[in-house]
């Protein structure tokens, strides 16, 4: 197959893919479907080949991580209704000594977003960062937005969240999955810095309080002034009396056992190479698999957050998370029936040699690709997963290319904008009445904009040296 026709081919794939999501009542998967079908028929695939080629993609994709997914949500969705999200917000409250809220929120919301969708927690931290407003007078605006940005970070680039584990998945075994959840956590420490810096500006701009009627205002003048010192103040909001709320280790315990487990399986593979297919090395190696990691999660979230719910209350629970679970599914298996057309018609191996030849970096093709995606499209899980199922099989077949670097690449650009097809960004403004447009493109948008090119240009740093 020549170069242009690959292009070519591609190309109609992916504008009919965008135009019906963009355009048509059709749901992400069903276009996903489609679009694969329009690039194999495009590319020169046999018609009998192509749901043969479909269905074994979507199932290869899903063999691995559709239990992970499954699983995420339903722990997620037992923190999300027993508060011990908030418990965690205010452990670190507390461990900042009521200073530095933006900073204990925003390490919060990195912790808290890796097993709850972005948008949930957000919901979920909401009355906290009213009420640290309200009691302190921080800027809520300041508040709100490294929270959401922070949030965003790990929702967007460390697994289990959906979206980087299907990234993941797209590479076909050639990252290993400890290692790149290490990696992104590592990554996104300087980020965090980043966000908080960037939003405090932001939140200095256009100051925002809750005042003593629960009602959000602008505060300008000398008001402003006074406020800005009294948020100085060490005072530590309390948690509300009239709710329940589970001990800092029930809390905490349901994410760091899994990631605990995969890191661990990790390591001892990379520090005990010898002792493979020893006893303890099976076991390691058995708890340490994503699918039994997450799963004893869930049981750590069931009896360590639900132990005071009744049975019924519990299935009821578990039951909505596996409900909110469906659509991703169904969206990274659909993604990697695409990559798998992709791969299969040989756009991919064309494709490479071509961008082999050029002197292009090849970083950044994951990264604008997935930036353009999330601009037109609106959904980083979808502008992530997509990128991943097209650029996963050319970057496999270029010598010297870092994949677990190209993987995290994705996953920024992917965050590079949040405007109004974003669901997200209606999520923050409207919580918290970021209503202006000023503060939406030039507040969030720019620091959610920077945060993302900042993560890109870090691991194009870290790509120097290793």
């Amino acid at each position: 197959m020549d170069i242009t026709r690959s292009v070519i081919a591609l190309l109609i794939g992916m504008g009919a893919l965008i135009w019906m999501i963009m355009k048509t009542k059709m749901h992400p998967s069903l276009a996903l479907v489609l679009g694969a079908c329009i690039v194999g028929v495009c590319s020169g695939v046999e018609l009998s080949a192509i749901p043969g080629l479909i269905t074994g993609g979507f199932g290869s994709t899903l063999s691995s991580i559709g239990l992970v997914i499954a699983f995420g949500c339903m722990m997620g969705q037992v923190m999300e209704e027993s508060n011990a999200a908030k418990r965690m917000a205010h452990t670190f409250i507390r461990a900042f000594h009521g200073k530095n809220e933006d900073f204990a929120l925003s390490c919060t919301g990195f912790l808290v977003s890796i097993p709850i969708f972005a948008d949930s927690a957000l919901i979920i931290l909401s009355p906290l960062i009213k009420s640290i407003s309200q009691v302190k007078k921080k800027s809520l605006t300041g508040l709100a937005i490294a929270t959401a940005c922070c949030l965003e970070i790990t929702h967007a680039s460390v697994p289990p969240t959906p979206g980087p584990l299907a990234v993941v998945a797209q590479f076909q075994g050639a990252i290993d999955l400890g290692a790149y959840i290490l990696f992104g956590i590592a990554m996104g420490i300087p980020l965090v810095i980043v966000i908080v810096l960037l939003s405090r500006i932001v939140g200095r701009k256009w100051y925002k309080v809750v005042d003593e009627n629960g009602e959000i205002v602008d505060v300008e003048g000398e008001l402003k002034k006074k406020y800005e010192l009294e948020s100085e103040s060490s005072d530590i909001p309390a948690l509300d009396p009239n709710e329940k709320y589970p001990s800092v280790f029930a809390s905490f315990a349901p994410i760091i056992v899994p990631v605990l487990l995969i890191l661990l399986d990790t390591v001892s593979s990379m520090l005990f190479p010898e002792a493979e297919g020893a006893l303890w090395m099976e076991l390691v190696g058995f708890f340490g698999n994503p699918v039994i990691a997450v799963g004893i999660a869930v049981l750590v979230a069931i009896y360590g957050l639900a132990k005071d719910k009744s049975r019924k209350e519990v299935l009821d629970c578990l039951e909505r998370g596996v409900e909110s679970s469906a659509t991703v599914i169904l969206i990274t298996g659909a993604g990697g029936a695409f990559g798998n057309i992709i791969k299969s018609s040989g756009i991919g191996d064309v494709i490479a040699e071509s961008l082999a030849g050029m002197n292009m970096p090849i970083l950044l093709l994951p990264f604008l690709m997935a930036g353009v995606l999330k601009f037109v499209l609106g959904s980083g899980t979808v502008a992530m997963t997509t990128t991943a199922t097209i650029c996963a099989p050319i970057l496999m077949q270029m010598p010297g290319v870092n994949l677990m670097f190209a993987a995290y690449a994705t996953c920024m650009g992917s965050q590079m904008f949040s405007l109004h097809n974003d669901s997200f960004f209606w999520v923050l403004t409207r919580t918290f009445k970021l209503d202006k447009i000023d503060v939406q493109i030039f507040g969030y948008g720019l620091v959610q904009f920077t945060f993302a090119w900042c993560g890109f240009l870090l691991v194009c740093l870290v790509n120097l040296f290793f």
